[in-house]
């Protein structure tokens, strides 16, 4: 992946999940590439440490601490005028579906869908005024295909690939792109093989060496997001070498 310093000096980015894995790689990627970066999660404490991590980019950073499942708390972190929006954060609540509990589905479903489609809801007034933006969305291998125990995160995330067609659809008229990521095993907080994938089956997790480092997703994001704008892109697939389980 070439080279994106200051590609996207004097834009603003929002990333959510920012306090650790992809989320966190993100958003020094996008400070690192010029942006400066609006980081959405729960911990206050995990993301304090990415402020402190931002200083040497010398772009402007600021903490939202909450909870995507609180419409409230999204209005009020989209405060700003937002150039790109990158929905990194999602959750699991692993487990067949008739011991799913229904506000663990509404949960997952609140979290991995409904909040990107409120950040979306709330960045598109600016970037239809600018006639730019760009909206990308991260799913996963369980948003191409079902897996047993794993029906909340595959709906939310089987979901977000129609909310993300959608946007692009409505957006195009100004300027406005929206993609979905669909990102194989990366080595982040959930471990190389996350609860979803444990849940789906009985082997052994993949090997380190088959993980995708999120410097190298993220890497992409912003090149996605630094991308010339009549250049379309509506869906990309990355995954380690020799992964199992894509289409």
């Amino acid at each position: 992946m070439e080279s994106n310093e200051r590609a996207l000096n004097g834009q603003v980015a929002l990333v959510t999940g920012a306090s650790s894995g992809l989320g966190r790689a993100t958003a020094l990627a996008l400070a690192q590439a010029g942006a400066d970066v609006a980081l959405l999660a729960r911990s206050a404490d995990d993301l304090q440490e990415v402020i402190t991590a931002l200083t040497s980019s010398e772009r402007r950073a600021v903490a939202f601490p909450g909870d995507l499942a609180h419409e409230d708390y999204i209005v009020n972190a989209v405060a700003q005028a937002i150039d790109i929006l990158v929905n990194a954060a999602g959750i699991d609540a692993p487990g067949a579906v008739i011991q799913l509990a229904t506000s663990e589905w509404d949960y997952v479903v609140d979290v991995n869908l409904r909040a990107p489609f409120l950040l979306a809801k709330a960045v598109f007034p600016h970037m239809s005024q600018a006639r730019r933006g760009t909206i990308i969305n991260i799913s996963s291998v369980a948003g191409k295909r079902g897996w047993a125990n794993a029906s909340a995160y595959c709906a939310s995330k089987f979901g977000l690939t129609g909310l993300t067609q959608a946007l692009a659809a409505e957006g195009k008229a100004y300027g406005i792109r929206a993609c979905i990521v669909y990102p194989g095993g990366m080595a982040t907080h959930w471990g190389v093989w996350s609860s979803t994938e444990r849940a789906r089956s009985q082997r052994e997790p993949p090997s380190v060496t088959k993980a995708l480092p999120p410097a190298e997703v993220a890497s992409l994001i912003v090149w996605m997001a630094a991308a010339p704008a009549e250049l379309v892109l509506n869906e990309v697939i990355i995954s380690p070498l020799e992964e199992e389980g894509w289409p």
